[in-house]
This record gives structure tokens, sequence and C-alpha cells, in this order.
């Protein structure tokens, strides 16, 4: 269903608490021949992260030699630190015709999208301003002034959306999912960007504060 003779790119992005990880995890399980790229970063792990699973740590010096050689796909400095996708990496999987899912900010998508037209882009977008703000405190990993921040940056994220091919309202991990796997089966017309249902929607969301 979600495969080919030639693999295909899919970018998913969202701001920052919209449930996109939540999301990319349910398709991930759904579909495991589906491949999830391992972005580079600079930042330090976490206590749960694992390196080249959940991401290949390097240090500065490192990955501005990676940039320097024309390594990454896309790269971005988010926090105060750098993230990037490996050409190598994504193509390896794409000429095997994978389908490749990169879950990136919006940022990262435009460089994508630039050097890769065909790919497919998708954003994720919470239900409302009330609920992004209650999944961010709902983390317990950040302090108050962390999650201003955050917030402040997610609000600002989400008026990226039409900058991409897609939009999906995470309210329901499991239809969301649904309308995931209906886009990848051509069938997503429903949620484009230019759709009337997606921008009434959007400006639903983008306008109310509950």
């Amino acid at each position: 269903m979600l495969s080919g003779k030639h693999g295909r790119l899919v970018v998913v992005s969202a701001p920052s608490g919209a449930g996109k990880t939540t999301l990319v995890h349910e398709i991930i399980r759904r579909h495991p021949e589906i491949r999830l790229s391992i972005s580079y970063t600079t930042r330090p792990p976490r206590k749960s992260e694992t390196n080249g699973r959940d991401y290949f740590f390097v240090n500065e010096n490192k990955f501005h030699a990676m940039l320097l050689s024309d390594a990454f796909l896309e790269s971005a400095r988010v926090f105060g630190h750098w993230y990037g996708t490996s050409w190598e990496y994504v193509s390896g999987f794409l000429k095997q015709g994978n389908t490749v899912l990169l879950e990136i900010d919006w940022q990262g998508a435009n460089q994508v999208c630039l050097r890769m037209p065909e790919a497919i882009g998708i954003f994720i977008l919470p239900p409302n301003r009330q609920e992004l703000e209650r999944r961010l405190r709902g983390r317990g990993t950040d302090s108050d002034g962390a999650i201003s921040r955050r917030l402040r940056d997610a609000l600002t994220d989400m008026l990226h959306w039409k900058e991409f091919d897609y939009v999906l309202v995470s309210d329901d991990v499991g239809k969301c999912a649904d309308a995931f796997e209906g886009i990848l089966d051509g069938q997503g017309e429903l949620n484009r960007v230019n759709s009337l249902p997606t921008q009434e929607r959007v400006a639903q969301i983008l306008d109310s504060d509950t």
C-alpha cells in the first residue's frame, strides 16, 4: 500500500507540542516497512535517548565538517543546537523503494522541498492553542520560562502551514493516523492546504484561544 518501485520522501513538520512525534510513532507501528530518518544533532542526548536510534549525536566540529562537505539534505539551528538530515542515509532507503519519513521543523522542510520538490509535505496542527499549552506543560521536562518560549515559538511556527501540501489536526491519534494513511494512498484531497475544509479548520485554530 505505501511503497512502490521508487521510494517516496514524506516530510512531517509541526510546532512543538502539536503531537507530531506521537503520530509518527503510530504510523511506524502500523507500517514497520516505512523508514524513519534519524537526524544528526549537536544537542546532548537525554537520559531516555540512544545514539543511532533517536539521533546521531555529534559534536559541533563534526557537524560543521559535514556541512562543509554538503552531507546534509537539510540543516537548521534550533534552540541553540544544530540538526541535520544526511543525504546518504535518506537516499539509501529511497533507492531501495522505501517510503521515508522526515520528522523535522518547517525550516528544514523548506530546504528539503526546494531540493526535492517531489517530496510530500505534511504539517501537523494542535486542535487549539489551549491544548497546545497543556501538552507542552504535560511533558514535565521544561521550566516555566522554557515553556513560555516554546509556546511563543510554536504559535509562530503554526503560521507556516501554507508552505506544505497537506495539513492534519492532531485531535485524535487514531483518526489523524488514518488521515495520514489516506494521504499516502492518494486519498487526502480534503486535507490539502487549498481545500476549503482545511482552510476553515486552520482559521479556527489560529483565531481562537479555546
